[in-house]
C-alpha cells in the first residue's frame, strides 16, 4: 500500500504517541513515583522521575511555559513541515517522530504537570556514587533520533549545495573570462 505524505507523518507521530504513553502507564501503575527498579546493576535501572524542565531539567520548574512552547513548536511543525523535512517518506517519518515525541511530552505536561522520564542508564563508581546519564523516555528519544536524522540530512544536503554552486560558480567564471 503506497502511503501519502501526511499518511506516513500521522502513522510517526501517532506510533510515537502510543508507544509514548503506553510506557508511561506501566510506569504510572507499577512504580510508585521517586522509585527504581534495577534491571541491571551498574548500567540500567525504570525509575518514576518528574521533570518539569526540558532536556536535562534545563529551564527546571517552567512546566506551563514549556508547555505553550511545546505547543507554538507542535504547530509550526504541522505548519512548515514540508520546509524543515526532506522530500521524502525517510523525511515524513523523521518530521513524525519528532512531533510525536513533543505532543507525547506536552501530553504528560498537561495530564500530570512534568514529563514521566523512567529510562536511566548509569555506571556505578568504586566509591558507591552513580555516574548516570539524565532519565528520559520514549517521546525524548524520537526527538532526538528524528532532530539527528534532520541535521544528518541538512548536513548532506547542504554539502550537495556546496557541490553545485562552486560548479555553477565555475561555469561562471569561465564564461566570464571567455
Amino acid at each position: 500500500m503506497v502511503r501519502t505524505s501526511n499518511e506516513r507523518f500521522a502513522l510517526a507521530v501517532l506510533t510515537v504517541l502510543v508507544l509514548d504513553q503506553a510506557s508511561k502507564l506501566l510506569v504510572l501503575n507499577n512504580l510508585g513515583y521517586a522509585h527504581e527498579r534495577v534491571i541491571w546493576d551498574g548500567f540500567f535501572k525504570f525509575v518514576h522521575w518528574g521533570n518539569t524542565g526540558a532536556a536535562w531539567s534545563l529551564f527546571r520548574d517552567n512546566n506551563g511555559l514549556l508547555t505553550i512552547i511545546s505547543l507554538v513548536v507542535s504547530a509550526a511543525l504541522m505548519m512548515g513541515r514540508k520546509k524543515f523535512a526532506p522530500p521524502t517518506p525517510a523525511g515524513d517519518y523523521t518530521m513524525g517522530m519528532v512531533l510525536g515525541g513533543i505532543v507525547g511530552n506536552t501530553v504528560d505536561r498537561l495530564a500530570h504537570g512534568h514529563v514521566v522520564d523512567f529510562l536511566y542508564f548509569y555506571l556505578r563508581r568504586r566509591s558507591g556514587d552513580e555516574l548516570g546519564f539524565p532519565a528520559f523516555n520514549v517521546a525524548d528519544s524520537a526527538i532526538c533520533v528524528g532532530v539527528f536524522l534532520l541535521l544528518l540530512y541538512s548536513v548532506s544536503a547542504g554539502n550537495d549545495g556546496e557541490a553545485a554552486r562552486k560548479t555553477v560558480t565555475g561555469e561562471n567564471e569561465r564564461q566570464a573570462s571567455g
